[in-house]
């Protein structure tokens, strides 16, 4: 995705490790928010949150690596892995103190980075965070099973429209540009790699589970969900269960932290609604 315009100024840091993120950086205040991504997509997923969460603090959206600009290589590709290379960013930025935002499998990254490294994190935002629904072994093999590298890399045009239409609420015509992305990526010499480390991101999600040591968190934590959430829970394997409910199970698992559920949103809740978001994030700050 070397070549793919973003509409952001977009820099570069290589980390010890010898991993390269890009990332963006904006804005100045007491606080700095770090945006990590989901599944399959990009610090783009942010675009329309970085500039009203800059406007009192300083807000940094990265590539995760494997993704975006970030470097591509045969890393792991665990949710320890990604913990440890954005705490490795966090040092090489000098940021002592962060305020970690994750969306979905950045959520469940953001967990284990705050399990790791309490003293990095001040305070947590999850956004539909992966981790919270738990799976039992049969439903957790079946799920590793149907997200395959063929699978992906034989999706047809409408099975990647239908699988971003599930993202959202009511597609906003702004996602185009998520939906495009998605498609160019298929003439890369890219493609072959980003489909074998979808489904390695996958099972580790899977094969990491955080939900039994959410009650550790020290951070004071935020949770947020679209009240039409339409991936967590899982529709097929969880019929019965629905999204307050998860959500609802993880505030009382995390001490004292406060749960919200955003209106007409679905997932992808920091595109379809930014503002509301946006809002929830700064008074979360200024408790």
């Amino acid at each position: 995705m070397e070549d793919l315009p973003y509409p952001l100024d977009t820099r570069k840091i290589t980390l010890p490790s010898g991993v390269e993120i890009a990332y963006v950086d904006r804005g100045e205040g007491p606080f700095t928010l770090i945006l990590l991504h989901g599944l399959g997509t990009y610090l783009k997923a942010w675009l329309h949150n970085t500039d009203g969460l800059a406007m009192r603090n300083r807000c940094i959206a990265l590539d995760l690596p494997g993704y975006g600009k970030s470097s591509k290589g045969d890393y792991p590709f665990s949710m320890h892995f990604f913990a440890e290379q954005v705490a490795l960013f966090c040092a090489e930025l000098g940021l002592s103190k962060v305020v970690l935002v994750g969306h979905s499998m950045g959520g469940q990254i953001a967990i284990t980075l705050a399990l790791q490294r309490p003293d990095l994190v001040e305070r947590l935002v999850l956004l539909a965070p992966a981790g919270i629904e738990t799976f039992n072994e049969a439903e957790a093999n079946w799920l590793k099973a149907i997200y395959t590298p063929e699978v992906l890399k034989n999706s047809t045009t409408e099975q990647i429209r239908k699988n971003f239409l599930a993202n959202f609420y009511e597609w906003p015509t702004t996602a185009e540009i998520l939906y495009n992305d998605r498609l160019a990526l298929r003439q890369t010499v890219e493609y072959d790699a980003w489909c074998r480390m979808i489904p390695q991101c996958v099972r580790a999600m899977l094969d990491e589970p955080v939900f039994s040591r959410l009650g550790e968190i020290k951070a004071p934590t935020l949770i947020l969900f679209g009240e039409q959430d339409a991936l967590i829970p899982n529709r097929i394997l969880h019929p019965t269960q629905n999204t307050l409910q998860i959500a609802q199970r993880a505030q009382a698992s995390i001490p004292g932290s406060q749960l919200r559920l955003i209106p007409k949103a679905g997932h992808m809740l920091q595109w379809e609604q930014p503002a509301a978001v946006n809002d929830a994030i700064k008074a979360f700050l200024e408790e």
